[in-house]
Protein backbone atom coordinates (compact mmCIF):
# COMPACT_ATOMS: atom_id res chain seq x y z
CA UNK A 1 0.00 0.00 0.00
CA UNK A 2 2.93 2.51 0.59
CA UNK A 3 4.24 1.94 -2.62
CA UNK A 4 0.82 2.61 -4.12
CA UNK A 5 0.40 5.68 -1.87
CA UNK A 6 4.18 6.84 -3.18
CA UNK A 7 3.20 6.19 -7.06
CA UNK A 8 0.01 8.30 -6.49
CA UNK A 9 1.38 11.09 -5.18
CA UNK A 10 4.46 11.41 -7.63
CA UNK A 11 1.39 10.54 -10.11
CA UNK A 12 -0.36 14.32 -8.95
CA UNK A 13 3.20 15.82 -8.79
CA UNK A 14 4.15 15.58 -12.23
CA UNK A 15 0.80 15.18 -14.28
CA UNK A 16 -0.24 18.63 -13.27
CA UNK A 17 2.77 20.32 -14.34
CA UNK A 18 2.90 19.11 -17.29
CA UNK A 19 -0.25 19.51 -18.30
CA UNK A 20 0.59 23.27 -17.41
CA UNK A 21 3.68 23.07 -20.01
CA UNK A 22 1.04 22.22 -22.59
CA UNK A 23 -1.68 24.48 -22.25
CA UNK A 24 1.56 27.19 -22.52
CA UNK A 25 1.09 28.54 -26.33
CA UNK A 26 2.59 31.00 -27.97
CA UNK A 27 1.41 34.40 -27.97
CA UNK A 28 -1.40 35.72 -30.54
CA UNK A 29 0.03 37.92 -33.31
CA UNK A 30 -1.91 41.30 -32.92
CA UNK A 31 -3.32 42.68 -36.43
CA UNK A 32 -4.98 45.66 -36.31
CA UNK A 33 -7.59 46.19 -39.52
CA UNK A 34 -9.46 48.85 -40.74
CA UNK A 35 -12.50 48.94 -42.94
CA UNK A 36 -12.97 51.58 -45.39
CA UNK A 37 -16.46 52.13 -44.49
CA UNK A 38 -18.97 52.52 -41.55
CA UNK A 39 -19.65 49.03 -39.81
CA UNK A 40 -22.09 47.30 -41.91
CA UNK A 41 -22.53 44.33 -43.70
CA UNK A 42 -20.50 45.41 -46.63
CA UNK A 43 -17.68 43.87 -43.88
CA UNK A 44 -19.68 40.66 -42.62
CA UNK A 45 -17.00 38.66 -43.29
CA UNK A 46 -14.42 39.88 -40.75
CA UNK A 47 -16.71 40.59 -38.15
CA UNK A 48 -17.91 36.62 -38.33
CA UNK A 49 -14.18 35.64 -38.88
CA UNK A 50 -13.56 37.79 -35.50
CA UNK A 51 -16.98 36.36 -33.59
CA UNK A 52 -16.29 32.46 -34.32
CA UNK A 53 -13.07 32.79 -32.89
CA UNK A 54 -11.32 32.03 -37.14
CA UNK A 55 -8.46 34.63 -36.42
CA UNK A 56 -7.37 33.09 -32.87
CA UNK A 57 -7.42 29.22 -34.20
CA UNK A 58 -4.58 30.85 -36.40
CA UNK A 59 -2.98 32.41 -34.05
CA UNK A 60 -4.14 36.03 -34.37
CA UNK A 61 -5.51 38.33 -32.09
CA UNK A 62 -7.45 40.66 -34.51
CA UNK A 63 -8.55 44.06 -33.66
CA UNK A 64 -11.46 45.62 -35.96
CA UNK A 65 -11.44 49.27 -36.04
CA UNK A 66 -14.12 51.55 -37.09
CA UNK A 67 -14.22 53.01 -40.50
CA UNK A 68 -15.48 55.49 -42.42
CA UNK A 69 -14.88 59.17 -43.38
CA UNK A 70 -12.67 60.32 -40.40
CA UNK A 71 -10.18 57.30 -40.55
CA UNK A 72 -8.61 57.20 -43.90
CA UNK A 73 -7.61 53.95 -44.55
CA UNK A 74 -4.51 54.79 -46.72
CA UNK A 75 -3.04 57.03 -43.87
CA UNK A 76 -3.51 54.64 -41.31
CA UNK A 77 -1.62 52.36 -43.11
CA UNK A 78 0.87 54.63 -44.11
CA UNK A 79 1.34 55.88 -40.32
CA UNK A 80 1.42 52.00 -39.04
CA UNK A 81 -2.02 52.48 -36.92
CA UNK A 82 -3.26 50.12 -38.99
CA UNK A 83 -1.45 46.61 -40.78
CA UNK A 84 -4.16 46.03 -43.10
CA UNK A 85 -7.24 47.47 -44.74
CA UNK A 86 -10.42 46.98 -47.35
CA UNK A 87 -9.90 49.41 -50.22
CA UNK A 88 -11.25 49.46 -53.59
CA UNK A 89 -9.06 48.64 -56.15
CA UNK A 90 -8.44 52.39 -57.54
CA UNK A 91 -7.58 53.53 -54.42
CA UNK A 92 -4.84 50.92 -53.95
CA UNK A 93 -3.71 51.72 -57.71
CA UNK A 94 -3.64 55.38 -56.70
CA UNK A 95 -2.34 55.32 -53.56
CA UNK A 96 1.51 53.44 -54.81
CA UNK A 97 4.23 55.22 -54.67
CA UNK A 98 8.10 54.17 -54.73
CA UNK A 99 8.89 54.40 -50.73
CA UNK A 100 5.00 53.01 -50.33
CA UNK A 101 3.16 50.23 -52.45
CA UNK A 102 0.45 47.71 -51.36
CA UNK A 103 -0.14 44.23 -52.12
CA UNK A 104 -3.87 42.74 -52.97
CA UNK A 105 -3.91 39.57 -50.97
CA UNK A 106 -7.63 38.65 -51.93
CA UNK A 107 -9.97 40.50 -53.95
CA UNK A 108 -13.14 40.32 -52.34
CA UNK A 109 -15.37 42.07 -55.05
CA UNK A 110 -15.03 40.84 -57.92
CA UNK A 111 -17.95 42.18 -60.32
CA UNK A 112 -18.47 46.13 -59.77
CA UNK A 113 -21.82 46.98 -57.88
CA UNK A 114 -21.24 50.42 -59.02
CA UNK A 115 -24.27 52.19 -60.97
CA UNK A 116 -26.54 54.83 -62.06
CA UNK A 117 -29.98 54.92 -61.28
CA UNK A 118 -32.96 56.99 -63.24
CA UNK A 119 -36.50 57.77 -63.48
CA UNK A 120 -37.81 56.95 -66.72
CA UNK A 121 -40.36 59.37 -66.46
CA UNK A 122 -37.58 61.80 -66.69
CA UNK A 123 -37.19 60.90 -70.47
CA UNK A 124 -34.02 58.15 -69.47
CA UNK A 125 -34.38 54.23 -70.78
CA UNK A 126 -31.25 54.30 -72.58
CA UNK A 127 -27.44 55.53 -72.49
CA UNK A 128 -28.19 57.93 -74.78
CA UNK A 129 -30.90 59.69 -73.12
CA UNK A 130 -28.24 60.74 -69.90
CA UNK A 131 -26.92 63.32 -72.68
CA UNK A 132 -27.36 66.94 -71.28
CA UNK A 133 -28.60 65.55 -68.10
CA UNK A 134 -28.11 66.35 -64.52
CA UNK A 135 -26.17 63.68 -62.60
CA UNK A 136 -24.86 63.70 -59.17
CA UNK A 137 -21.58 61.48 -58.66
CA UNK A 138 -19.49 60.98 -55.31
CA UNK A 139 -16.37 62.46 -55.63
CA UNK A 140 -12.79 60.61 -55.79
CA UNK A 141 -12.52 57.34 -56.17
CA UNK A 142 -15.67 56.92 -56.97
CA UNK A 143 -16.58 58.76 -59.78
CA UNK A 144 -13.98 57.38 -61.95
CA UNK A 145 -16.09 54.58 -63.87
CA UNK A 146 -19.23 56.90 -64.12
CA UNK A 147 -16.50 60.01 -65.83
CA UNK A 148 -15.35 56.99 -67.91
CA UNK A 149 -18.63 56.10 -68.89
CA UNK A 150 -19.31 59.49 -70.04
CA UNK A 151 -16.41 59.73 -72.07
CA UNK A 152 -17.08 56.20 -73.33
CA UNK A 153 -20.42 56.94 -74.63
CA UNK A 154 -19.47 60.97 -75.63
CA UNK A 155 -22.14 62.38 -72.99
CA UNK A 156 -22.19 65.73 -72.05
CA UNK A 157 -23.67 65.57 -68.16
CA UNK A 158 -23.89 68.56 -65.94
CA UNK A 159 -22.42 66.55 -62.87
CA UNK A 160 -23.44 67.60 -59.35
CA UNK A 161 -21.51 66.98 -56.27
CA UNK A 162 -23.59 63.50 -54.14
CA UNK A 163 -23.74 63.32 -50.38
CA UNK A 164 -23.29 59.63 -48.98
CA UNK A 165 -27.18 59.22 -49.22
CA UNK A 166 -29.52 59.34 -52.65
CA UNK A 167 -31.89 61.85 -51.36
CA UNK A 168 -30.97 64.34 -53.70
CA UNK A 169 -32.33 61.78 -56.46
CA UNK A 170 -35.65 61.24 -54.88
CA UNK A 171 -36.44 64.79 -54.14
CA UNK A 172 -35.65 65.17 -57.75
CA UNK A 173 -32.77 67.41 -57.72
CA UNK A 174 -31.11 65.76 -60.37
CA UNK A 175 -32.25 63.01 -63.06
CA UNK A 176 -29.59 60.43 -62.09
CA UNK A 177 -27.51 59.46 -59.24
CA UNK A 178 -24.58 57.15 -58.36
CA UNK A 179 -25.96 54.33 -55.94
CA UNK A 180 -24.18 50.87 -54.76
CA UNK A 181 -26.45 48.12 -56.14
CA UNK A 182 -26.34 46.32 -52.65
CA UNK A 183 -26.61 49.69 -50.94
CA UNK A 184 -27.93 53.29 -52.17
CA UNK A 185 -30.18 50.94 -54.34
CA UNK A 186 -32.54 49.09 -51.78
CA UNK A 187 -32.24 52.47 -49.61
CA UNK A 188 -34.35 53.47 -52.96
CA UNK A 189 -36.46 51.05 -53.39
CA UNK A 190 -37.28 51.38 -50.00
CA UNK A 191 -38.53 54.87 -50.03
CA UNK A 192 -41.13 53.68 -52.00
CA UNK A 193 -39.85 54.31 -55.91
CA UNK A 194 -40.73 50.41 -57.86
CA UNK A 195 -37.97 48.96 -59.76
CA UNK A 196 -40.16 49.28 -62.82
CA UNK A 197 -40.20 53.17 -62.53
CA UNK A 198 -35.86 52.90 -62.41
CA UNK A 199 -33.84 52.66 -64.81
CA UNK A 200 -30.32 51.31 -64.44
CA UNK A 201 -26.80 51.27 -65.81
CA UNK A 202 -24.34 48.89 -63.95
CA UNK A 203 -20.86 49.98 -65.30
CA UNK A 204 -20.10 46.52 -65.05
CA UNK A 205 -22.54 45.81 -68.37
CA UNK A 206 -21.06 48.30 -70.60
CA UNK A 207 -17.24 47.37 -70.13
CA UNK A 208 -16.25 49.51 -67.20
CA UNK A 209 -15.97 46.33 -64.56
CA UNK A 210 -13.72 47.76 -61.94
CA UNK A 211 -13.19 45.14 -59.29
CA UNK A 212 -13.79 46.94 -55.45
CA UNK A 213 -13.49 46.03 -51.96
CA UNK A 214 -10.04 43.94 -51.66
CA UNK A 215 -7.47 43.51 -48.90
CA UNK A 216 -4.58 45.61 -49.00
CA UNK A 217 -1.38 45.37 -47.07
CA UNK A 218 1.65 47.75 -47.37
CA UNK A 219 4.53 45.80 -49.34
CA UNK A 220 7.25 45.68 -46.70
CA UNK A 221 5.28 44.31 -43.86
CA UNK A 222 3.63 41.50 -45.83
CA UNK A 223 7.37 40.46 -46.82
CA UNK A 224 8.53 40.81 -43.36
CA UNK A 225 6.05 38.58 -42.31
CA UNK A 226 4.08 36.41 -44.91
CA UNK A 227 2.88 33.66 -42.57
CA UNK A 228 0.88 35.81 -40.50
CA UNK A 229 -1.06 37.85 -43.48
CA UNK A 230 -1.97 35.41 -44.82
CA UNK A 231 -3.41 33.38 -41.78
CA UNK A 232 -5.51 36.86 -41.35
CA UNK A 233 -6.34 36.13 -45.34
CA UNK A 234 -7.43 32.76 -45.03
CA UNK A 235 -9.31 33.51 -41.60
CA UNK A 236 -11.27 36.53 -43.46
CA UNK A 237 -12.40 34.22 -46.36
CA UNK A 238 -13.13 31.83 -44.06
CA UNK A 239 -15.17 34.19 -42.12
CA UNK A 240 -17.23 35.39 -45.64
CA UNK A 241 -17.71 31.95 -46.88
CA UNK A 242 -19.60 31.13 -43.37
CA UNK A 243 -21.39 34.55 -43.81
CA UNK A 244 -22.98 33.88 -47.16
CA UNK A 245 -23.73 29.54 -45.88
CA UNK A 246 -25.41 31.46 -43.01
CA UNK A 247 -26.91 34.83 -43.46
CA UNK A 248 -29.30 35.14 -40.74
CA UNK A 249 -26.31 34.67 -38.63
CA UNK A 250 -24.23 36.72 -40.15
CA UNK A 251 -26.50 39.70 -40.28
CA UNK A 252 -27.53 38.80 -36.60
CA UNK A 253 -23.05 39.63 -35.49
CA UNK A 254 -23.47 42.69 -38.07
CA UNK A 255 -26.50 43.99 -36.38
CA UNK A 256 -24.78 43.45 -33.11
CA UNK A 257 -21.43 45.48 -34.30
CA UNK A 258 -24.26 48.52 -35.25
CA UNK A 259 -25.43 48.32 -32.06
CA UNK A 260 -22.56 48.77 -30.05
CA UNK A 261 -21.15 51.54 -32.17
CA UNK A 262 -24.27 53.52 -31.86
CA UNK A 263 -25.34 53.24 -35.84
CA UNK A 264 -28.57 53.12 -37.15
CA UNK A 265 -29.30 49.65 -37.54
CA UNK A 266 -32.38 48.11 -40.05
CA UNK A 267 -31.57 44.39 -40.66
CA UNK A 268 -33.62 43.72 -43.85
CA UNK A 269 -31.34 46.66 -45.22
CA UNK A 270 -28.35 44.48 -44.19
CA UNK A 271 -29.56 41.49 -45.46
CA UNK A 272 -30.46 42.87 -48.64
CA UNK A 273 -26.68 44.25 -48.60
CA UNK A 274 -24.88 40.60 -47.77
CA UNK A 275 -27.41 38.66 -50.09
CA UNK A 276 -26.21 41.12 -53.18
CA UNK A 277 -22.56 40.70 -51.73
CA UNK A 278 -23.08 37.23 -52.33
CA UNK A 279 -23.73 37.93 -55.70
CA UNK A 280 -20.74 40.05 -56.40
CA UNK A 281 -18.19 37.81 -54.87
CA UNK A 282 -18.63 35.57 -57.18
CA UNK A 283 -17.21 35.51 -60.72
CA UNK A 284 -17.46 33.08 -64.18
CA UNK A 285 -14.20 34.06 -64.97
CA UNK A 286 -12.37 34.48 -61.51
CA UNK A 287 -12.03 31.79 -58.54
CA UNK A 288 -13.20 33.65 -55.16
CA UNK A 289 -11.13 35.98 -53.25
CA UNK A 290 -8.36 36.19 -56.75
CA UNK A 291 -7.75 39.39 -58.76
CA UNK A 292 -7.73 38.43 -62.47
CA UNK A 293 -4.79 40.35 -64.41
CA UNK A 294 -6.79 41.26 -67.00
CA UNK A 295 -9.72 43.40 -64.72
CA UNK A 296 -6.43 44.92 -62.76
CA UNK A 297 -5.02 46.22 -66.50
CA UNK A 298 -8.22 46.98 -67.60
CA UNK A 299 -8.80 49.50 -64.57
CA UNK A 300 -4.85 50.30 -64.41
CA UNK A 301 -5.05 51.39 -68.41
CA UNK A 302 -8.24 53.06 -67.99
CA UNK A 303 -6.74 55.19 -64.95
CA UNK A 304 -3.67 56.39 -67.12
CA UNK A 305 -5.58 57.12 -69.90
CA UNK A 306 -8.08 59.47 -67.79
CA UNK A 307 -4.80 61.28 -66.75
CA UNK A 308 -5.22 59.48 -62.90
CA UNK A 309 -2.32 57.71 -62.21
CA UNK A 310 1.91 57.91 -64.90
CA UNK A 311 1.97 54.31 -64.10
CA UNK A 312 1.52 51.27 -62.39
CA UNK A 313 3.11 48.47 -60.70
CA UNK A 314 3.41 45.25 -62.57
CA UNK A 315 0.66 42.81 -61.69
CA UNK A 316 2.99 39.77 -60.41
CA UNK A 317 4.27 42.40 -58.01
CA UNK A 318 1.20 43.89 -56.95
CA UNK A 319 -1.01 40.84 -56.48
CA UNK A 320 0.35 38.22 -54.11
CA UNK A 321 -1.93 34.54 -53.38
CA UNK A 322 -2.23 33.24 -50.05
CA UNK A 323 -2.47 29.74 -49.94
CA UNK A 324 -6.05 27.86 -50.23
CA UNK A 325 -7.33 31.16 -52.67
CA UNK A 326 -10.39 29.90 -54.23
CA UNK A 327 -11.69 27.30 -52.38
Amino acid sequence: MKWVFLLVLAAVMIFPASGALSAEEPPLKRITFIPHWLPQAQFAGFYVAQEKGFYRKRGLDVVVLRGGPEKPPIALLRSGKADVATLWLTSAIQAQTPQFRLVNTAQLIQRSALMLVARKDSGITKVQDLQGKRVSLWEGDLSIQPLAFFRKHYLQVTVVPQASTPNLFLRGGVDAASVMWYNEYHTILNAGVNPDELTTFLFADYGLNFPEDGIYIPEKAFRRDPRSFCAFVEASLEGWRYAFAHQDEAVDIVMQRLRQEKLPANRGHQLWMLKRLRDVYGSDHAAFGILREEDYLTVAGTMQAGGLISGYPNFERFAVRCGGHGR
